[in-house]
């Protein structure tokens, strides 16, 4: 095997299934991608206790020896990652595999003399961009949240598109861009009671430009929100925060306008919130770091961003 191209992604959760059906779907192993998803989905049901473990005597570590093939990089491996919920302090998370092009059904993106000696190896981390940022890799997924929460500019006007963002990197910021959006998407979404939204229904920007008030968000979420809406229509907006342990969408029931990341809006409702205008979306998209790109890093770029992909935005080098 010649040359094996590193690409970062997530180590669980949404953002990983959209990249592993991404790459199901573009080099043709859906057996590889359905194992990895199967596998963490069952770890989180029994981390969260919906599920009981089939072996009760076996820990963590025992299915962690059971799922992960060491001898074969061609086959997924696993870690264990420290949770936060109470009495389950680990879980286990993606670790890497390494994909042969030439054993899989890569399309013509990469030429068959590339194909034959290139192997894409994903290799988990808990933040990708950050991994990126630091030059650990030239490709990568991660949520196009955390770019926005750390290297977009904020400016009097809104970010309201994935195609917005490469214009907003400060260069001296981040070489790290924005290559393609995956269109798995969730909107950062404008709530509110119904006492406080307008009563013609338009719950959207231009009512924020004239509203004064508190507006609820995570706090994680501060700068985000600061670059979706633009400074000048938070002009006059307090930013409030959910207590601890508080859930997202009570916390802006209480406050009576707020943004939160939903994606069926049922939890809002149950709270007697309307959703207004969908700000953002929180899409898993692929990233590069141009100064770190090969030749075989370009072929597989051009694979994964191939003419099928939902969003495509040209990489600004």
């Amino acid at each position: 095997m010649g040359e094996t191209i590193p690409i970062a992604v997530p180590r669980k959760g949404r953002p990983l299934e959209a990249v592993l059906d991404r790459l199901a779907r573009r080099l043709d192993v859906p057996e590889l991608a359905d194992d990895v998803t199967s596998t963490l989905r069952h770890e989180k049901a029994l981390t969260k206790g919906t599920l009981e473990p089939d072996h009760p005597d076996h820990s963590v570590y025992h299915r962690l020896t059971e799922y992960s093939t060491v001898d074969d990089p061609t086959e997924p491996e696993y870690t264990l990652l420290r949770d936060d919920r109470a009495g389950k302090p680990r879980r286990i998370v993606f670790d890497s595999v390494t994909i042969p092009l030439a054993e899989t059904g890569a399309d013509a993106a990469v030429p068959d003399h590339v194909a034959d000696d290139i192997a894409i190896q994903l290799v988990g981390r808990e933040e990708p961009f950050r991994a990126l940022r630091t030059h650990e890799f030239a490709l990568g997924y991660d949520s196009a949240d955390l770019v926005l929460e750390e290297v977009v500019e904020l400016r009097p006007d809104p970010v309201g598109r994935i195609e917005d963002v490469n214009a907003r990197i400060d260069p001296a910021e981040s070489d790290v861009r924005v290559v393609t959006g995956l269109g798995d998407t969730v909107y950062h979404t404008l709530m509110a009671t119904p006492d406080i939204a307008p009563s013609n229904g338009d719950l959207d920007r231009k009512f924020l430009e004239a509203y004064e008030g508190p507006l609820c968000i995570e706090p994680r979420y501060e700068r985000l929100v600061r670059a979706v809406l633009g400074t000048r229509t938070l002009e006059g907006v307090e930013f409030r925060y959910p207590d601890e342990g508080q859930e997202e969408e009570a916390a802006i029931a209480e406050t009576g306008l707020g943004v939160y990341l939903t994606v069926t809006g049922s939890t809002a409702r149950e709270h007697g919130l309307l959703l207004g205008e969908q700000l953002f979306p929180s899409e898993t998209v692929l990233l590069e770091s141009p100064p770190e790109v090969s030749e075989g890093t370009a072929a597989v770029r051009s694979l994964l961003n191939g003419p099928d992909l939902e969003t495509e935005l040209a990489v600004q080098q």
